[in-house]
């Protein structure tokens, strides 16, 4: 099941295990089954400290990572491969004793949350999104042993999937009852469980010196003006709702210079314990309401939060970023994760023998219907326009599967369904006026991106499609305040261009303190 290196590596994480560990084993005669009890033979065969149990649970195969002679345990109901070994291999150092890395008055909070909590997370192995929840689940439970969590492979489980019409992944059930859906932090699951969780981290966040630079976003700009403003060192504050931002929505990258390929999450993981390196203080889970510019140069900008804190900083950098576009039409928000995804990656397995259709004709829309050909039994391609936008390549490779089909100058006028999920859209012919009604079980909208920047209207100027406006230093129309990434009217949205116009901004940033009454600590670092 294991190869040798993969074999060796994890033997060398092993040897970090403090305390003994089961691993118990729900098995039935299936050839996933079978698979299972291989892997984790292999996994008890790289430590003395690992034995081996048979179970009876319900969902077989399944099993348990146990702490031998205590209630702390967490459990898998797939064969945890794929984007989930991770999730593995971080469970069984958790449960063998080695510390949730995560800030200790955080970790505090789980372990004083009352009640008793049964987590089911429906996940995907091809989703890279869904190890972020079972790992916070997990580490959760660890924590807290009142608090049960199993990870559950939805293509392994498709029987329980399709009886719950799990059409989107992660979808998390808490003590029978759907709790929520998408990607979620331990901070996030922590604010629905604990509802006075928000109102205290505003009141510490109140308690917050203000930064020489306080950056808005955790993606890839975000994260390269941090280390570039941190190095100057100077007080550094980084403030997103998740680090890592879309990066961590993308399945492979291939056009990163010296690195030949990899993964959004994992140079998402990278890119954070960079800026955390370098002693930023990273605040996440927070969502930025507002900008307050100061009201002359030299006074401190504030960043209204959602919460109801206000961070203050000298200087400001904007990285926001953007998020995927809606079609906007009737029928989409009742939908949402119930039959309309936006993430092929994540979803796709879910819809496995299907009919689906991909709305856009971009790359991002071509490269989704190839990855879903794969998978499902017929992709519907629908572009607005009269030609396809995809590179070449992407469209040659589409034309040759054959269980595609593309229409062109189609305007989707509704998404279609019973009240419980979706069963089709609706699009009209832009060039006759025929109206088409497509049944299917997905709809996977690429269409691409919209900046994430509406709580900025009226502080900074934007551009008719809701840029930030940015010099090539990364000015914007308020002094003092920088911005960088997607959500600005740099027209090339990729991963090292945000990198590069985050630097940009972070030393622009540090320019002007030197030039406006820069404290001590500034001068100093000059």
């Amino acid at each position: 099941m294991l190869d040798a290196a993969l074999k060796t590596q994890l033997a060398a994480y092993l040897e970090k295990l403090q305390q003994p560990i089961e691993l118990v084993a729900s098995l039935d005669d299936s050839e996933a089954a079978r698979e299972l009890d291989e892997l984790l033979g292999d996994i008890a065969a790289l430590s003395p400290k690992i034995t081996r149990a048979s179970g009876d649970d319900a969902r077989k195969p399944s099993f348990l990572i146990r702490r031998t002679g205590s209630d702390v345990q967490v459990g898998f109901a797939a064969i945890p491969l794929g984007h989930e070994f991770t999730s593995l291999v971080l469970a069984l150092l958790q449960v063998g004793g080695h510390p949730v890395k995560i800030d200790d008055a955080l970790a505090e909070q789980v372990r004083n949350l009352p009640g008793d909590y049964a987590f089911e997370t429906y996940m995907s192995l091809h989703c890279q999104s869904c190890p972020d929840t079972v790992q916070a689940l997990n580490a959760m439970s660890v924590l807290n042993p009142r608090i049960r969590h199993v990870a559950i492979d939805g293509a392994l489980f498709q029987a329980e999937v399709e009886a719950k019409q799990i059409l989107s992944v992660p979808t998390i059930y808490m003590n029978g009852e759907e709790f929520d859906a998408g990607r979620m932090s331990i901070e996030q699951v922590l604010a629905k469980l604990d509802t006075g969780a928000a109102a205290r981290a505003a009141e510490a966040l109140k308690e917050r010196e203000p930064y020489e630079v306080l950056i808005v976003g955790g993606g890839p700009a975000g994260a390269a003006a941090a280390i570039y403003a941190a190095r100057k060192g100077i007080r550094t504050g980084l403030v997103a709702e998740r680090f890592g931002g879309q990066v961590l929505d993308t399945m492979s990258i291939e056009n990163f210079p010296s690195v030949e390929y990899t993964e959004g999450p994992k140079l998402a993981a990278s890119l954070e314990a960079h800026v955390r390196s370098y002693g930023v203080d990273v605040i996440t889970a927070q969502r930025a309401k507002a900008l307050h510019p100061a009201g002359a140069t030299g006074d401190m900008t504030g960043v209204e939060l959602e919460s109801g804190a206000t961070l203050r900083a000298r200087t400001v950098i904007l990285a926001p970023g953007a998020r995927w576009r809606q079609t906007g039409v009737p029928g989409e928000a009742d939908y949402r994760t119930k039959g309309l995804t936006y993430c092929p990656h994540c979803d796709g397995p879910l819809f496995k023998g299907k009919k689906v259709a991909v709305i856009g004709g971009g790359n991002s829309g071509i490269e989704a219907a190839i990855d879903l050909a794969g998978v499902v039994e017929h992709v519907t391609v629908l572009e607005f326009d009269g030609k396809l936008r995809a590179d070449d390549v992407l469209q040659r490779k589409l034309r040759s599967l054959p269980n595609t089909a593309v229409h062109l100058n189609a305007q989707t006028t509704e998404m279609v369904g019973d009240g419980a999920k979706l069963t089709g859209l609706r699009f009209t012919d832009r060039t006759n006026g025929q109206v088409s009604d497509l049944e299917l079980a997905g709809v996977f909208v690429q269409i691409g991106l919209l900046p994430n920047t509406e709580w900025l209207k009226g502080a900074v100027e934007l551009s008719p499609r809701g840029e930030i406006v940015v010099d090539d230093r990364g000015q914007t129309s308020v002094a003092g305040v920088f911005a960088a990434g997607d959500a600005t009217t740099e027209p090339f949205k990729q991963i090292v261009v945000a990198m590069g116009a985050g630097s940009t901004a972070a030393l622009s940033a540090f320019d002007f303190l030197i030039r406006h009454s820069a404290p001590a600590a500034v001068a100093q670092a000059a």
